[in-house]
């Protein structure tokens, strides 16, 4: 071949590599870069955070990059309490080896995620005692079988809890009980027990627990510190109170509450409140105190608050049983009024059927008190309601909650317990209400900084496609959300963090796949915008 015609194939390679470009361009929406590289030379940024990465296979020419209309990704809080209190959940005795703790603890987890569940509710302090590293409060008796006793090996369980739920895509909530300082199960009162360490704000009970004075300053402070020290050293993503407040009335046979030395003082000061409505305020002021002090250190970590499920009986209209605003001095209306938790889920466990506690018709009455939109999500008693038929239950309370919920539904069951020790129970929710994975709802009044949109490869070899994707801000991801489309229909899946590729074949039931499609997704349930590529 002659120089000239060599120079002239030569301009020729050059342009059909040019027009090649120019024509995968074309194809490129303004939410994705101008330009698809068709071969990676490097592997993504490096995270800031550890994740396990994956080389990123290189990208076939065939694939283009194009705008798409997603289906919605399925949204609902699916949470289960677990208690450390008495043993009741974990540890299951307080004499279990390291090794065993950890292993009780997994297999809830995998229970949890192999269900479809989206989040644990874990008790990290029963009572005034810590399973987790504190410096502020002793090691907990329902741990070791001591009080102030660590665990040997020493480790801390709420960081393994944190560990591994996260790695399962669940979310961790901290459980504390915010007054009661000992409890009657929990051995005896030692030199290391705050009931000891603080007795000056501290009371005890006729039935032999010890509670804190809501209405102490010091109270107050001293609870807010344990919050705030957990909020700050730990990656959690919510703090959760439960009914305790003041204490039930039966907890000391009857008598009032022994708070002689601070109502004197309020009184002597000048204070004009009546003694109930004292006592509600310090709370109020506490539960607002609390909420503010999450968000300042740490926005996204939101504050949910499960109290008794009835405000005062007569509301709604026919409601009998006992009043949290009278008894335990809660407010809780006005928490919900005043918009001082991110979500409240009030404790519903009677049935459907119940005439004087109608879960539906005290669902409808809550509802029409979230005046400032939070998350309204029930707890619903998997463990012990009265009925013969304890799942097909809970499955019509859940339907119930998402009639009057809607988007925004979601439920927290009492206890992990209800979900594994009755054998029916599990299989009625996975393979009705709980078929699909689920995202928890967003939270829009919480302020977030928008995701950076993913990048996806994809290697296709004829008989499957390896898509894979990276973040250049992944320590801003929780999970992901991988489309997929086979003959024009989407389907989706919630993947964990540390999922950064999955193979997915290209005729599924002789459906043909056309097109994959990734989302980032934040800790807050806030998406990202997509990338999405054809397959050809």
């Amino acid at each position: 071949m002659k120089m000239n015609q060599l120079k002239l194939v030569f301009l020729l390679g050059i342009f059909a590599s040019y027009s090649s470009s120019c024509s995968v361009q074309s194809n490129t929406v303004k939410t994705v870069p101008n330009k698809t590289p068709t071969k990676p030379t490097k592997t993504p940024t490096k995270p800031p955070v550890p994740v396990v990465t994956k080389p990123v296979p290189t990208v076939t020419p065939t694939d283009e990059i194009f705008k798409v209309n997603l289906p919605a990704i399925n949204r609902e809080f699916r949470g289960a309490w677990v208690a450390s209190v008495a043993n009741i959940n974990w540890p299951s005795r307080n004499n279990l080896s390291v090794e065993q703790q950890k292993a009780e603890a997994i297999s809830m987890l995998e229970t949890l995620k192999n269900n479809n569940f989206n989040a644990v509710i874990f008790q990290v302090r029963p009572s005034a005692d810590a399973l987790y590293t504190s410096s502020i409060e002793p090691w907990s008796y329902f741990l070791t079988g001591e009080t102030g006793t660590p665990p040997y090996p020493n480790y801390d369980p709420l960081q393994f809890w944190i560990d591994e739920a996260h790695k399962r895509g669940l979310e961790l909530h901290v459980w504390l009980n915010p007054y009661r300082a000992h409890h009657t199960n929990g051995g005896a009162v030692n030199g290391l027990s705050m009931a000891n360490k603080l007795s000056d704000i501290v009371v005890r009970l006729k039935n032999g627990m010890y509670w804190f004075d809501p209405s102490n300053p010091k109270t107050q402070g001293h609870v807010s510190n344990v919050v705030k020290d957990i909020v700050k050293r730990y990656d959690i993503d919510a703090v959760h109170f439960d009914d305790y407040f003041y204490p039930y009335a039966t907890y000391n046979k009857g008598a009032d509450f022994p708070d002689n030395a601070t109502w004197n003082a309020y009184v002597q000061s000048g204070g004009t409140l009546s003694r109930a409505d004292w006592r509600r305020d310090n709370v109020n002021k506490f539960v607002e105190r609390i909420y503010k002090e999450i968000h300042a250190e740490k926005n996204y970590v939101r504050f949910g608050i499960s109290p008794f499920g009835i405000w005062k009986p007569g509301y709604p209209e026919g409601v009998v049983g006992s009043s949290q605003y009278d008894e335990l001095y809660a407010d809780a209306k006005l928490w919900l009024n005043k918009g001082w938790v991110d979500y409240f889920s009030p404790q519903l466990y009677w049935p459907i059927e119940s005439k004087g506690q109608p879960f539906e018709g005290l669902l409808n009455w809550w509802k029409s008190e979230n005046t400032m939109n939070r998350h309204l999500w029930p707890g619903l008693n998997t463990v012990e309601i009265k009925v013969s038929d304890r799942p097909t239950e809970i499955k019509n309370q859940i339907d119930i909650s998402r009639q009057v919920l809607k988007s925004d539904a979601g439920e927290i069951h009492w206890s992990i317990a209800g979900l594994t020790k009755n054998s029916n129970m599990l299989p009625t929710l996975k393979n009705g209400p709980y078929q699909e994975k689920a995202l928890v709802p967003k939270s829009p009044w919480i302020k977030a900084l928008p995701l950076q949109t993913p990048t996806l490869f994809i290697n296709d070899n004829g008989i499957a496609v390896q898509a894979s994707w990276s973040s250049k801000k992944i320590g801003d991801v929780f999970q992901w959300v991988l489309f997929t489309q086979y003959n024009g229909v989407w389907e989706t899946d919630i993947l964990t963090l540390d999922t950064l590729s999955k193979e997915i074949p290209k005729n599924k039931d002789g459906k043909i796949l056309n097109a994959v499609a990734i989302k980032a997704i934040d800790r807050l349930g806030n998406e990202s915008d997509y990338m999405a590529k054809k397959i050809k």
